[in-house]
């Protein structure tokens, strides 16, 4: 009975040892493993050169007046809440500015009533070409990029084009400070 003893004692510490030597390789790698690669960090994902932004009034080039407001002011509101930077009102004073253009704003049936073909849901597309330059460099931060959002609505909700297009702004602005961030 004690030779077995012996026996399963020395199993038990060859499989403990074992048992101990992958835990030391697995801490070993998930300590090391994604320093050297670039891996996690805690750095802001938004340039760290850049503290204030000033934003130009959005040109439209569409049909559809009013859409530029809501973009700008939309836009300044997303920069302010979510990125590290400040709304600055004078150019003079702002590191960066930010402008663009409105280049169309369409809009779509999406469904129809089919016994009298009125519009159930309609849908608004809104596309701006973007730019982002430091003001103390010179250097584009982003260069001329097509941006594009979309909201549906509907009529029969009380909801109408004004409704969705401030919708569409919103989200367009969303996906601009999206752009602000640096490149991975």
């Amino acid at each position: 009975m004690e030779k077995g003893s012996t026996k399963k004692d020395g199993l038990r510490l060859a499989w403990s040892f074992a048992n101990l030597l992958a835990l030391i390789v697995a801490a070993c790698l998930g300590f090391c493993g994604c320093s050297g690669l670039g891996g996690y960090s805690n750095e802001s994902v938004f340039p760290q050169d850049v503290t204030s932004v000033y934003v130009e009034m959005f040109d439209n080039q569409s049909f559809w007046r009013g859409v530029e407001y809501d973009l700008t002011d939309a836009l300044a509101k997303r920069i302010e809440a979510q990125t590290p930077y400040k709304i600055i009102s004078s150019r003079d004073r702002a590191d960066t500015v930010i402008s663009g253009q409105i280049v169309t704003v369409n809009q779509t049936v999406l469904s129809a009533e089919r016994e009298t073909g009125r519009a159930l849901e309609k849908e608004v597309v809104l596309q701006a070409v973007v730019n982002w330059k430091n003001l103390k460099t010179g250097a584009l931060l982003i260069d001329s990029k097509t941006v594009s959002a979309s909201a549906t609505y509907s009529e029969w909700q009380n909801q109408g084009f004004g409704y969705a297009s401030s919708l569409a702004a919103n989200k367009l602005a969303e996906r601009i400070v999206e752009l602000m961030e640096k490149q991975w």
